[in-house]
């Protein structure tokens, strides 16, 4: 599956204008929102963008005397989540209570799994160039309930909190410190989006807060990275600095820059780098002080009592791994196979899910090579031009299938086919009836053809003396052909009669 890929050992990430040799070291906890209707511990709405506080449940509100209810379909998520990333499966799993206040957090405590996540150990294959990747070992994925929200833009004396996120199931998936680099953080995020967009746990929205991310930033001297892997112990790695609830790959790479240069300044300078939660200000490129990082005892964790330990089934486990959908990797493999197509169009297609659908139903029974030159190019192309994505083209599959079965059977030319795509994507309709209606039809008779050649070498005595003595310039007559028939002589036929009548 993986066979035709070169994995990558980590590499130093150098740090420009540092004064001596660093290496950046960097582990991630991603925060995913799993796409389900209801709440982990209560049947309120997950529907984004509601009236706030509508969607509360008693529960989430923590009233008085009212106790969680496990969601069983959030659980299958996260089942299905670490199956796709490769990751072993607890059977047994358990809750734990994280106890902090915040005006947010109306119980006091966040219900998590800290001691016995429900996944165990995976890994995450990234991207890192044309047949090159790197392996991000994950160390597990708990489930736990997310917070309320602070709203500090409304009143200038006041604060509000919106209670709709409150309860709402996150998958933590936390990573070991095996990113090295702040493109490979994101390629890393991104990733791991791409795989649970593909699985449907998580629709991966980072502007909406579906999907964020805690960094572990640290700096060490070269070959400590090595030592680490060689013991495992985290002391060669240096002291890290969290920062907190980073929603965007390119603050996530402009946060890590900052942060390393922040540590190493400090370091050469005869400082120490204070273990801390930090957040990144996007408008002044830097990280700023949140607190001091706290450890699981400042938590008081203990076992939740109000849920009993977590016991799922193995059967249930194999019958979920059997309904997994095709996953990226597999998916860009098989379309390098099955259609011929080059890694890098094989890695556009599949970047998405809904684009990887679609362009396999523009595909199906057609040239896979000639309807991805017209998904990437001519689709793409448009849709960003017009700041659209591939759920909002207004050219279907079907249509788009269309227009390729007009070209491989030589029914339309390539021009007359973007003439055609220009009309169906601002007007809509059957791309064969449209061929028909406003004629359209590329012109395959050769007697027509060629009396267009004719009228054309007879026009242009000293061109054609040129041609005969340099054959390239025979091009000149073809696209002097193709104006006179108003593009829709059959290119092909074209140069054969040219050819022909120049005698080349």
């Amino acid at each position: 599956m993986l066979d035709h890929l070169a994995f990558e050992s980590p590499k130093p990430a150098r740090i420009a204008g540092a004064k001596e040799d660093w290496e950046l070291v960097i582990g991630m906890e991603v925060h995913a929102q799993v796409s389900s209707n209801a709440k982990l511990f209560s049947g309120a709405s997950t529907r984004f963008g509601a009236e706030p506080n509508s969607n509360v449940a008693f529960v989430d509100a923590a009233m008085p005397g009212m106790l969680p209810v496990i969601n069983d379909y959030c659980v299958e998520q996260a089942v299905r989540t670490g199956l796709g990333l490769r990751a072993e499966i607890n059977l047994w799993s358990a809750f734990d209570r994280k106890n902090y206040f915040y005006p947010d957090l109306p119980q006091g405590y966040q219900i998590s799994q800290l001691y016995h996540p429900i996944v165990g150990e995976g890994e995450v294959i990234v991207d890192m160039g044309p047949g090159v990747a790197r392996r991000v070992r994950i160390e597990r994925i708990h489930l736990e309930q997310d917070a309320g929200k602070s709203i500090h833009d409304m009143d200038p004396a006041m604060s509000f909190v919106d209670l709709n996120r409150t309860g709402v199931a996150l998958m933590e998936i936390v990573s070991r410190p095996d990113i090295r680099g702040p493109e490979e953080a994101a390629a890393y995020v991104q990733k791991l989006r791409q795989i649970l967009r593909y699985l449907g746990t998580c629709d991966g929205n980072m502007q909406e807060g579906s999907l964020r991310a805690d960094v572990n930033v640290s700096v060490c001297r070269p070959g400590a990275y090595e030592r680490y892997m060689e013991t495992q112990d985290f002391s060669h790695l240096g002291t890290r600095c969290e920062i907190k609830n980073m929603n965007s790959l390119r603050f996530i790479q402009a946060a890590i820059d900052h942060e390393a240069r922040r540590q190493i300044a400090l370091l050469e300078d005869g400082g120490a780098v204070v273990q801390e939660t930090r957040l990144y200000d996007p408008d002044k490129g830097e990280t700023r002080s949140m607190r001091s990082k706290e450890e699981a005892h400042d938590y008081r964790y203990f076992p939740c009592p109000d849920l009993l330990p977590l016991e799922i089934e193995q059967d249930w486990v194999d019958a979920i791994k059997a309904g997994l959908p095709e996953l990226p990797d597999e998916k860009k493999a098989r379309f390098v196979k099955d259609f011929g197509l080059s890694e890098y169009d094989a890695g556009v297609l599949t970047a998405d899910v809904e684009a990887a659908h679609y362009f396999e139903r523009v595909a199906e029974g057609r040239d896979g090579k000639l309807a991805a030159n017209w998904v990437i190019n001519e689709l793409f192309g448009r849709l960003k031009k017009e700041g659209h994505d591939i759920t909002e083209s207004p050219v279907d599959p079907d249509q788009l299938g269309g227009i390729i079965a007009l070209i491989q059977n030589g029914e339309i030319s390539g021009k007359i086919a973007k003439d055609l795509f220009e009309i169906v994507f601002t007007e809509g309709g059957d791309p064969a009836v449209i061929v028909v209606e406003r004629g359209m039809k590329q012109v395959t008779d050769t007697g027509a053809i060629e009396a267009a050649v004719d009228e054309v070498i007879a026009a242009n005595p000293a061109q054609v003396e040129k041609a005969k003595a340099n054959p390239k310039l025979a091009g000149w007559f073809v696209g002097q052909v193709m104006k006179a028939t108003g593009g829709k002589a059959n290119p092909k036929a074209v140069n054969e009669i040219v050819a022909k009548k120049l005698g080349l």
